[in-house]
């Protein structure tokens, strides 16, 4: 059983009320990483699935955490998560976090059909990561389809990976885009 000890977890949350265009009401995005150690840096491992389940508290611990930060789970509709892995780490270990983070914002924000979009890469120290964001019940609604930077100054080092949680309470500012609207979201199949 791999342990990924926890070194660091850093919630940011913007509150956007325009984007260069008239006054809004406010939009939040939220994003919570934790910095944990790598128990696979530094050489090849060929089962790396098991550690899945060693990370869902970590999931769970890090959705409840942002959720309370961005004053609870009434309408947050937007969601994504994102890893970045150490230089003595590989892109493969960054897909850990798929089961671990995806189901845990699933589980703690109800009904989520649509798949819980995702980044990756393996980078240095203070890297940053573009994670996605859509619509939790509809992955075609366009005025969720964004994206919020997550960086940490310090972290990852070589043998450590950055995993990232993203949320968010409406779509773009000022989306007029067109498309399948939010209020018009089935929510049967994920998609629409």
């Amino acid at each position: 059983m791999p342990d990924f000890p926890i070194r660091k977890i850093s919630t940011l949350i913007e509150e956007i009320r325009h984007d260069g265009g008239p006054s809004a009401p406010p939009r939040l995005r939220g994003a919570i990483a934790a910095i944990v150690k790598n128990p696979f840096a530094g050489r090849y491992h060929p089962d790396l699935q098991p550690a899945m389940e060693d990370l869902k508290p970590l999931g769970l611990e890090m959705t409840d955490l942002l959720i309370a930060a961005l004053g609870g789970r009434e309408g947050i509709d937007g969601y994504g998560k994102g890893a970045i892995v150490g230089a003595d780490g590989e892109i493969e270990q960054a897909a850990l976090w798929h089961v671990p983070g995806g189901y845990a914002m699933r589980e703690r924000l109800g009904t989520s059909r649509a798949i819980v979009p995702s980044a990756m890469k393996v980078a240095g120290m203070g890297a940053g990561l573009d994670v996605p964001l859509g619509h939790i019940n509809a992955a075609y609604v366009r005025s969720h389809f964004d994206a919020m930077t997550v960086a940490i100054p310090d972290g990852p080092r070589a043998d450590e990976i950055v995993f990232m949680l993203a949320m968010a309470r409406g779509g773009r500012i000022h989306s007029r885009m067109g498309g399948l609207e939010a209020w018009d979201v089935k929510g049967e199949d994920g998609l629409r």
